[in-house]
Order: C-alpha cells, then structure tokens, then sequence
C-alpha cells in the first residue's frame, strides 16, 4: 500500500466506517457489498451524502446487522480448523485483528496467511476477494484484517484437480471446454445463491480436472481480463459481471504474493469463474468483429458513467461502473466504457 493511500479507519466517512463494522453476509449467506460498494462510489466522485443515502437504503431494503458476538476464539496453532463456519465470522476477524498488530503491518499479514487461503478464493462468491482486494486499493490497513476474517469464515474450496498437466494458456478456452462436458451443460439452476450453484458444479466428477487445464504464463491474467469482457459485453450476464469485476479485484491483490503463489491465485480464480460458467448457461464471448461494433458504440464519457453509478442504490452498477474504469485505465480497452454505460441504461441494453 502506498503511503499516499493509507489512511486510518477514523480518518474514513462515516458511512464506511459504520459499513466496515456490519456482518459480512446477510439474510441466507448473501454477500453484504456495502463496504466495498462505498468505497468504489467514493472513488467514482460520490460525496458522504451519496454513501449515506446508499448506506441506509441499504440496510433498510436488506435487513443488515452487526455480526454475531465472537464464540470461541481462533488459536494460531490451528487457525484453519474452521474455515468455511460462517459462525466463526467474529472469531477470524479478531484473529487476524489480533495478528495484525502482531505482525506489524497489513503486507506482513497477508504473505503470512494469504496463500493458505487462496484455494477458497471464490468464498462468499468472490466477495471475500473483492474487500480483500478494496481494502488493499483504500491502504486501510485494518480492514485488510476484517477482509481476511471474512475469507476464511466463507472458505469455499472448489478443488485443486487431479495432477494433469495443462491443455491450454487461453482462459476462455477453459470455459468452452467445459461447455463439451454432458453432464454440466445437463446442470439446472434455480435463481439462488452463486455459491452454491458454484460449489454444486465443483463437487460433479467432470469438474474435477478443471483446475489443471489453465497453463498459467505472464499474459494470464490479461487474457483473462480480456476473455470476461467479451462474455459480460455478449450477454450483461450477472454472473458475468463478476468475471469482470473479479479480474479488478484479482490485480489488486496479486503484488503482496510471491511469483508462485500469483500463479495459484490465477489458477484458482478462473477455476471460480469455471463453476460459474454452467451456471451462465455457457455463454460465448463476443468474437472479434462484434467487439468492435460495440466498441464503436457512442458510449458517454467516464463523468457521466460514474455520476450515474453514484446515484444509483444497486450494488452491483457502482461495482463494476467501478471496475469498468479501472481496467479500461489498465489494459486501454474502450469497450469497457461501453459494457459500463448500457449497465447504467446510457446505451441500448442487451437485450436491444
């Protein structure tokens, strides 16, 4: 974190502070996004009264509340011995606070913990992830220790595969093999949780092997960032939109790993987007020519996306409008400003 970016809690808005201490999940394991909503809508030109309106409309519509009182507390001789009991939500989070001020600083913290955590990176459907990854961006060095509490009470596992050696370095080859396997695409999903529907795909034998299929090499990741956008750009999938975003949060963490331990969150991360994609109903990326049509498109500039977002009270425009921008700032796609402005209804949508 840059010393230019840190900040302490208390120097924070009100309305993050009071977000930052809430349950991490809600109602039946529902991710609460409001901490890392409200960080992305300060970074997109949102003012305190923006984050208060969206806080408590937030609240109100969800229901949220402080998480439940700590249980037993969490040892450091056997830390792991709960991961993915949501009960232990408190108990991790003070463990890692505890560890915080052991360790000295938030880097120390995560290359200590972090790799051990990394086969349940789609916990709590990534968003473990995405305020691990925020709280990396805001230099809060506190809430780097709440984001690991939060990961390690909604550990989810997916499978680190079978030993093959890998079959391909493009990511969305990965998907299109997965949509060749029968008993997948035979898959029904009801509109419930993402990570079940995750975690019901990664436990069929035919996923087994997903894991290893990746070659992981430098140009990885941007071709993964890449491979997101033409899916979310083909369709406005919901769960599309995560891939996107998930790449944003995924570069934000990547620099407080070892080389080898970045190529373990690639792989684990696009294996999340893996158990994910049945749930898509396999949808195709756009191909070349379909991309620059949309790129084409008169989409408004930033300003006018990202004051939209500030205004809106659903979770998911301010995220990924904030995701949008940042990778279109990273990787010099326009069509990321294009995906971001039919998300806030600025152009035709998809279903146009």
């Amino acid at each position: 974190m840059s010393p230019a970016a840190a900040e302490t809690t208390d120097a924070l808005p009100d309305a993050l502070n009071q977000a930052r201490r809430l349950s991490a999940e809600f109602g039946e394991t529902l991710a609460n996004h409001a901490a890392m909503v409200l960080w992305a809508q300060r970074q997109l030109g949102g003012t305190e009264g923006d984050a208060r309106r969206f806080l408590d409309a937030y609240i109100r519509v969800n229901n949220l509340a402080p998480m439940l009182p700590l249980d037993a507390p969490i040892l450091r001789t056997d830390w792991t011995a709960r991961l993915g009991d949501r009960r232990a939500e408190a108990a991790y989070r003070a463990f890692f606070r505890a560890e915080l001020a052991r360790l000295g600083s938030a880097g120390t913290l995560q290359r200590h913990y972090l790799p051990r955590l990394l086969p349940g990176i789609a916990a709590s459907a990534l968003h473990a992830l995405m305020r691990l990854a925020y709280a990396q961006d805001s230099g809060t060095e506190a809430e780097v220790a709440e984001a690991l509490g939060y990961w390690a009470a909604t550990y989810l596992p997916l499978g680190e595969g079978i030993g093959a050696a890998p079959i391909t370095d493009q990511p969305a080859a990965v998907l299109l093999r997965l949509a060749e396997e029968p008993t997948l695409r035979a898959m029904e999903f009801d509109d419930g949780l993402l990570w079940h529907a995750m975690r019901r795909t990664a436990a069929m034998p035919a996923f087994a092997p997903v894991h290893d299929w990746l070659a992981v090499c430098p140009e990885t990741h941007r071709k993964m960032a890449q491979d997101s956008l033409l899916i979310y750009a083909a369709t406005g999938e919901f769960c599309a939109l995560h891939a996107v975003s998930g790449t944003h949060w995924l570069r934000l963490i990547l620099p407080v790993l070892e080389p080898v331990d970045q190529h373990r969150a690639i792989r684990f991360f696009w294996q999340a987007i893996a158990a994910a994609y049945p749930k898509m109903r396999f949808p195709l990326p756009l191909t070349p020519a379909e991309a620059e049509r949309q790129r084409a498109l008169p989409a408004p500039d930033w300003a006018v996306i990202a004051a939209a977002a500030c205004a809106s009270d659903e979770e998911h425009d301010v995220s990924l409008v904030y995701s949008a921008r940042c990778e279109e700032a990273q990787w010099g796609d326009p069509l990321y400003r294009v995906v971001a402005a039919r998300r806030m209804g600025l152009l035709p949508g998809w279903e146009s």
